[in-house]
């Protein structure tokens, strides 16, 4: 009965672990399997020896996730092209029952623009800014799991703190969906100048694919570039690189997954992927062409594409 009553703790603190090691790894998979393995040493730890089952979760979770970011940082260096977050994508209406990494995604600082400002911090100034800043962990807490001194800890979150403040503000649902549907509108339509006018005058387009198949492999930066690559793939692959969308939420913000085509005697076929966007100001900040499919483990959707 004890193990139970363990169990049921675990479980009503899951999406709350789920959002820690997501936001401080970027990786679905990654923050699956933290939670597990925090699983498995709860299993085998005293109960009588934890006062705060949450903190004590937390604090573990964090220790994990500092050894697979130093892996991921690793892999890094050798990873063709632009490195991105892994999406979650999920039905605009929601899933029944709830998916757990539905929660994740509700959380504001679990948005694409904010996890890519992320990527840019070292791993112990994620694991020092996320904890203490994200989730109140005190900094002698986060010293220990870094081993270092807590001068030290309160620095690596400044720096993540100066970091994250590069990331652009969330939009309303509203702007955010009026924004995405006036660029879709303005692609279908063909026209250049048409292109450049839902794009924001910063307007960049990160792809990553890991070299599995093609996207760009440096950032495209620019309203005239970001509008003449996307007319560009219209042109590769034909009415399918529109037809093929389907509109979902890609970290809790319309965005799109992409069914990919298997192309016709005129046009090349493509794989399927997941197009994330940033809105800044009311216009396309950003696009985020997600191709890997090492990285799309968070696609919570239906395989089929609609009708």
């Amino acid at each position: 009965m004890r193990a139970v009553a363990m169990a049921e703790s675990f479980e009503q603190h899951r999406s709350h672990l789920l959002s820690v090691a997501y936001r401080l790894t970027g990786s679905v998979a990654d923050a699956e399997d933290a939670v597990q393995d925090a699983w498995f040493r709860l299993d085998n730890t005293d109960p009588d020896s934890i006062g705060d089952l949450r903190a004590w979760l937390t604090t573990v979770v964090g220790r994990l996730c500092l050894d697979r970011l130093k892996s991921a940082a690793v892999r890094r260096e050798k990873y063709v092209g632009q490195w991105l977050p892994e999406p979650i994508v999920t039905p605009l209406a929601g899933t029944t029952p709830p998916d757990p990494l539905e929660q994740v995604v509700r959380n504001e600082d679990n948005r694409l623009a904010a996890l890519v400002v992320l990527d840019t911090l070292t791993p112990t100034q994620r694991i020092a800014f996320v904890l203490h800043d994200g989730f109140g962990v005190p900094f002698d807490e986060v010293a220990r799991i870094l081993d270092i001194e807590v001068p030290a800890a309160r620095q690596l979150a400044s720096r993540g703190r100066r970091a994250a403040a590069d990331a652009p503000p969330p939009p309303s649902a509203r702007e955010h969906e009026h924004a995405v549907q006036q660029l879709i509108a303005a692609i279908a339509t063909g026209n250049l100048d048409t292109v450049i006018v839902a794009l924001h005058p910063d307007a960049r387009m990160i792809g990553d694919a890991g070299g599995t198949t093609r996207t760009a492999i440096n950032v495209i930066a620019g309203p005239d570039k970001f509008a003449r690559f996307f007319l560009g793939l219209v042109h590769l692959y034909g009415e399918q690189a529109l037809m093929s969308l389907e509109p979902a939420l890609v970290n809790g913000e319309l965005g799109f997954l992409n069914h990919g085509s298997a192309g016709d005697d005129t046009h090349q076929g493509f794989p399927g992927r997941v197009l994330g966007i940033t809105v800044r100001d009311g216009r396309v900040w950003a696009a985020y062409d997600m191709a890997n499919p090492a990285k799309l483990g968070g696609v919570r959707l239906p395989s089929d594409p609609p009708e």
